[in-house]
């Protein structure tokens, strides 16, 4: 099935749809992920939602072991202060997005008004990075491990253990919900290539001990729990997802964990959208709502989700208890 008929079903529900078209839930699910590293999936399940509700979810596992199949991960970081924009990803600030090359990484004390910032040999220019599974579990943590301060915190795929998974559960149809919920507690969705759109990274804590955790140019970064993940939406999805609705706002992306499609953040014109809520949705013309994600440089692919989350299961298994989930702070 093409996908703009993807499109415009997840638009308007994976039920709805459904029953205007041949191809059941599931079928359409299955074209829509056919670039994901799929494991098991996507089946029917029950679910409870994050605020007690009782639906139906679909429940797709994914692998993490290995690089989507769209997109080749990284670079992160360059090697040297000489090294151009080619040798290295994406930082973001203040909703800008910067090159990380060797000039980023040599100007960080000037950037960040702080001397403490020296993350490269002044007499070599070679760049401090973590190059060993336990260096990175050892920086990419919320307290930074003090003997890599100073370091460019960059993890690889063959970190994460074989056999590694992720396993989504997300409603067929959106449940309204009494308040919007953060995206930090649930991670915003997944993409159509599988993998994980993170809530916001935590660059204080990254920040605050003198490293940079770089993302690729397609937004995207490793933990070893998680494997690789999102954190920003740049063209990388927006061209591979080229497709368009049929009323400008381009072709989907992703599904966010409450059910409702995501697309790029502007539309087929390469126009921003002005009339977004507080979590990055609104209403198309037929009144169906969706999500566009943010900017790239803003740390936030949505803004919070509208409707009753699912859950992310790290691993196999697709019994799905959001309600349970312990907040974040």
């Amino acid at each position: 099935m093409p996908r703009p008929m993807i499109t415009a079903m997840l638009l308007a529900s994976t039920a709805t749809m459904a029953a205007a078209h041949s191809e059941s839930p599931i079928d359409q699910l299955s074209h829509f992920f056919e670039s994901a590293n799929v494991i098991s999936g996507p089946e029917i399940v029950d679910c409870t939602l994050s605020e007690g509700a009782q639906t139906t979810c679909f429940s797709i596992t994914v692998s993490t072991t290995v690089a989507p199949k769209n997109s080749t991960p990284g670079p992160w970081r360059p090697t040297n202060i000489s090294d151009g924009p080619e040798a290295g990803g994406i930082w973001l600030q203040d909703g800008e997005v910067y090159d990380v090359d060797g000039a980023f990484i040599s100007k960080l004390a000037e950037f960040y008004g702080d001397a403490e910032w020296q993350l490269f040999d002044p007499e070599t220019g070679e760049i401090q990075y973590t190059g060993t599974l336990e260096a990175c579990e050892a920086a990419a943590r919320p307290d930074v491990d003090p003997a890599y301060q100073n370091h460019c915190v960059q993890c690889q795929i063959a970190y994460v253990a074989d056999g590694s998974a992720i396993t989504y559960v997300i409603p067929l149809d959106p449940v309204a919900s009494e308040r919007p919920t953060q995206t930090n507690q649930t991670g915003s969705g997944v993409a159509f290539n599988g993998v994980r759109l993170d809530g916001p990274a935590p660059v204080n804590a990254i920040l605050g001990a003198y490293t940079i955790a770089p993302f690729d140019d397609c937004g995207g970064h490793v933990n070893t729990h998680v494997g690789y993940h999102y954190h920003a939406v740049t063209d990388c999805l927006d061209g591979a997802a080229d497709a368009d609705s049929g009323d400008g706002h381009g072709g989907q992306i992703g599904i966010a964990m409450d059910g409702y499609p995501i697309l790029p953040h502007t539309d087929a014109s390469g126009a921003a959208f002005t009339d977004l809520d507080s979590c990055n949705g609104h209403k198309d013309e037929t009144g169906a709502y969706h999500y566009h994600a943010g900017a790239a440089g803003s740390n936030q692919i949505l803004g919070c989700l509208s409707a009753q989350a699912g859950c992310v299961l790290e691993g196999h298994g697709n019994t799905c208890d959001a309600s349970a989930r312990p907040p974040r702070p």
